[in-house]
């Protein structure tokens, strides 16, 4: 009986890594942090015209990592159902 659950947990975690692997590689995964990163250099170029801050300057790629880190889940989520 313990074999026959290893087993079942081993495939288990495969069918986990395979999701993975092609969540990694998708189109949907690239175009969303294309338009996620586009979108706040959009925002961070009309604000930069009102103030020239270093500070401010050095946040862009911050934020439009962890962005695309925090909104990729619901997107993934998503992405995985329609699989």
């Amino acid at each position: 009986m313990k074999l026959e659950e290893r087993i079942e947990q081993i495939e288990e975690r495969n069918k986990r890594v395979e999701k993975d692997k092609m969540w990694e590689i998708s189109f949907t995964r690239k175009l969303c942090i294309a338009v996620l990163t586009y979108i706040v250099v959009l925002l961070y170029s009309y604000l930069i015209k009102k103030m020239d801050n270093i500070f401010l300057s050095s946040l862009v790629p911050v934020i439009g990592f962890t962005l695309s880190t925090l909104s990729l889940k619901a997107i993934r989520r998503f992405w995985e159902r329609r699989q």
